[in-house]
């Protein structure tokens, strides 16, 4: 398994161009709404960004109004619930920066979240307005690590003080209430305030070494949280993508984007043919494995017919197209870990 979280935009920042790059065109066959793309800069977050753009898509859908959800509100709250999680485990569990869109939800369903503007300006970094973890998670992962691994019979739950020390520190304390277009909110009544369900959102999986149409926990390292996916053969998978977007309604994506043909210029493809065999084997051997996520929200095709779907990223305005990236169908197949979506997209 790889060691190094590769949901930092930094870490692909090599390379250039292929000359197929640059002869790409691309025709967009559907195209849902969304937010503005935003920056996860130096921070493992692309679970948090990717899911709050999910969820404010999904406003978007719902009311036609566009909010800017607070990112460092949800990785704030989420931190502590992977610490105790990970202290309760006595350390047999990960603790890092990575995520999944499931951490988004049960954040928003304990917790509630509230918009960028209320949300203190992060002090990670001086004179840097945007996320960098390099220092914050230096003191962060060795700390939840001491105690979690503590070698004494019982212990105080005072290390909880010093862990909301430093996430006050570094990503600025939570608000318990603020004001918000003139009217005053609780993170958990502007959550309630957004009109969405939030039993509404399941995940998705394609493997073999589970039944197919049973639920069950990913054996992913940064899927923590041990919430269930449904198992489906890989075509009904990507019926479900694409039965989702003909609706109307946008998909995360969680996958694998450490492979040759993902590139940072916003094209992502493969030579190899997707099979559900290839899948398992790729997942089995870590050749494959859980690094990214995203949000699928429209399809399109080059001029040679390929199909790709429209994908929003988390780097910034990056890349070819603005912040986009085009996937082919293939490269999603083949590296689809999970999708996540409003599970009344689903074609019955």
């Amino acid at each position: 398994m790889k060691r190094i979280l590769l949901c930092f935009a930094v870490a692909w920042m090599t390379g250039s161009a292929t000359a197929q790059e640059q002869e790409l065109t691309f025709k967009v066959i559907r195209q849902n709404p969304i937010t503005s793309v935003k920056n996860q800069n130096r921070s493992g977050t692309c679970w948090d960004y990717a899911t709050c753009g999910f969820f404010e898509g999904e406003i978007l859908r719902k009311s036609g109004k566009a909010y800017d959800l607070s990112e460092m509100f949800v990785a704030s709250k989420d931190y502590v619930d992977c610490a105790e999680f990970h202290v309760r485990m006595h350390g047999y569990s990960r603790f890092s920066e990575g995520g999944s869109c499931d951490d988004v939800l049960e954040v928003i369903r304990t917790h509630g979240i509230c918009p960028e503007e209320a949300m203190p300006v992060s002090r990670l970094a001086s004179g840097d307005s945007l996320a960098n973890f390099n220092e914050f998670f230096s003191l962060l992962e060795p700390y939840v690590e001491a105690v979690a691994k503590n070698k004494a019979k019982d212990i105080s739950l005072q290390w909880k003080e010093g862990l909301l020390g430093i996430l006050n520190a570094y990503l600025g304390p939570c608000p318990t209430e603020f004001e918000y277009e003139g009217k005053r909110y609780t993170p958990q009544s502007f959550a309630t305030s957004l009109g969405l369900d939030w039993d509404d959102y399941k995940s998705y999986t394609s493997f073999t070494h589970h039944p197919f149409y049973t639920n069950f926990v990913i054996e992913a390292p940064y899927k923590w949280r041990p919430r269930l996916s449904y198992n489906v053969p890989l075509d009904e998978l990507m019926a479900i993508i694409d039965g989702a977007l003909e609706q109307g309604y946008n998909v995360a994506w969680g996958g694998d984007v450490s492979e040759e043909g993902f590139t940072r210029n916003g094209l992502a493809t493969t030579d190899e043919v997707p099979s559900q065999e290839l899948r398992q084997q790729r997942f089995d051997t870590w050749k494959s494995t859980y690094d990214h996520v995203m949000l699928i929200f429209g399809q399109a095709e080059d001029q040679h017919g390929q199909k790709y779907y429209m994908v929003k990223n988390s780097w910034g305005e990056t890349g070819n197209y603005q912040g986009i990236w085009y996937m082919s169908r293939d490269f999603i197949a083949l590296n689809t870990t999970y999708v996540f979506l409003n599970k009344n997209a689903i074609k019955q």
